[in-house]
């Protein structure tokens, strides 16, 4: 048996896993979500993963990244050395992909954050 609280809605349900393979039952769930949560978790565990990732900007020498949804949790240092590996040269709004398809996952890497609002302009000057 195998226990885990439910992170999908604000219920934070306490369920119990038992079982294997085509078998696996899960009680305590208030809901489907649940279920499916615990089922994803048991055979395939997904994360969305929020990092930063280096620039060329004095102003800015970070900027915060995530994936555009989740991967399986096997593959996050794979995915954070693919991160690490990759200079921002380029003043970016929000939302921008910044490594598409991160592992030939299909998931992107996008920025979080618009990097305009740090005063910075596309030469790498500061704006006035």
């Amino acid at each position: 048996m195998r226990e885990l609280v439910c992170i999908v809605c604000p219920n934070g349900c306490q369920l119990k896993i038992t079982g294997e393979g085509k078998d696996i039952v899960v009680e305590g769930a208030k809901c489907k979500k649940g279920k499916t949560f615990a089922l994803e978790e048991i055979t395939c565990p997904k994360r969305t993963i929020c990092t930063t990732m280096k620039t060329i900007y004095e102003e800015v020498p970070v900027i915060p990244v995530r994936t555009a949804s989740e991967i399986p949790k096997e593959l996050i240092m794979d995915l954070m050395v693919a991160v690490n590996s990759v200079t921002i040269k380029k003043v970016l709004p929000r939302g921008s992909v910044v490594i598409k398809n991160v592992l030939n996952t299909g998931v992107d890497i996008i920025t979080t954050s618009d990097m305009k609002k740090y005063g910075i302009d596309k030469k790498g000057g500061s704006y006035e």
